[in-house]
């Protein structure tokens, strides 16, 4: 199984709700500019707007460092709003658990489906 699916679970800080959204549109426009393997870039907020949840898919491991890779900045940006924690669905390549080692990951190995 190649293809990855992640969620992240941003825990958006006391009154930074504003500068969240305006980071999460940035990042969502770099995507659509810039990622060739990404599949699914979709966020959701929680009612009270604390949680917002992105539910990813990408091609393979390198779709997702390259994902990484096109978003630079915008991460630490992001980092400035919220505490980020994120699952890996499939099989991460090894340099994919090294990228994301900085980040608080649980990666979850697929057993039966569709």
């Amino acid at each position: 199984m190649r293809e990855l699916q992640v969620t992240a679970r941003c825990e958006i800080h006391d009154g930074m709700l504003d500068a969240f959204k305006a980071t999460a549109t940035a990042c969502i426009e770099s995507v659509r500019a810039k990622d060739t393997g990404t599949l699914q870039y979709d966020w959701f907020f929680s009612d009270d707007r604390s949680l917002c949840l992105v539910r990813e898919r990408y091609r393979d491991s390198e779709a997702l460092l390259d994902h990484i890779d096109n978003l630079g900045e915008l991460l630490g940006t992001l980092l400035e709003a919220c505490d980020i924690s994120v699952e890996i669905f499939g099989e991460p390549s090894t340099e994919l658990v090294e990228a994301t080692a900085g980040i608080p990951t649980k990666v979850y190995s697929f057993y039966h489906g569709l």
